[in-house]
């Protein structure tokens, strides 16, 4: 075979992969974004207006799943992986906010290596959650969130594997910075609360 015609097969595989990866790239945004308003709607309350902006986040992630079945090299790759983080983390909390089943891996259709990275970002949308309750005087909720915060992050630190494999080591930093600010928050509010209720106490009796 001539050279010439080795490099114009390789261009024409090149080519076809080079468009799959535009189409991709276009895919993961629309995940990501639809991700996001999954979120927002969910801190809003708007709980409807969630599930049908994660439905199609959904089968966005089916259809690049689809898209990329032959091409492995273009699916594992960190573009994709974000945009799977970005929809596992909608998922969970979604999940968790509705009080559903935690779906799996394999029913979200996403790799178990990009699965549990976004479960150390779910710890930091439910961090948010947290602040959310903090403000709005709900205490109890608030202690209640962090808590199963420290359960989630127990379940993240049994994950011990090289960074070639999948790089949680990182996601396992981070949720230990969020968790141990998220206590002195807690325990901060819990103390303001208290002197607050003493304060209100000694108030009654002078008056």
């Amino acid at each position: 075979m001539e050279l010439r015609e080795i490099i114009a097969r390789i261009r024409e595989v090149l080519d076809e992969k080079d468009a799959l990866r535009e189409e991709a790239l276009k895919l993961t945004r629309e995940i990501i974004r639809l991700s996001g308003d999954t979120v927002k709607a969910l801190h809003r309350g708007e709980i409807e207006k969630a599930r049908e902006r994660l439905k199609t986040a959904r089968q966005k992630v089916n259809e690049l799943r689809e898209k990329l079945k032959d091409h492995p090299d273009l699916y594992y790759t960190g573009y994709v992986q974000n945009a799977h983080q970005e929809f596992v983390e909608a998922s969970l909390f979604f999940a968790y906010l509705t009080g559903e089943r935690f779906p799996s891996p394999e029913e979200l259709g996403v790799p178990h290596a990009d699965y549990s990275l976004g479960v150390g970002d779910f710890i930091g949308e439910l961090r948010r959650h947290f602040l959310l309750l903090l403000l709005d005087g709900r205490l109890d909720k608030a202690e209640e969130t962090y808590r199963f915060m420290e359960e989630v992050y127990n379940e993240l630190m049994t994950l011990e594997y090289p960074k070639g494999l999948v790089n949680v080591r990182v996601k396992q930093d981070q949720a230990r910075g969020i968790l141990e600010r998220t206590l002195e928050d807690l325990t901060r509010a819990k103390l303001n609360a208290e002197l607050e209720s003493r304060l209100d106490e000694t108030l009654r009796r002078l008056g």
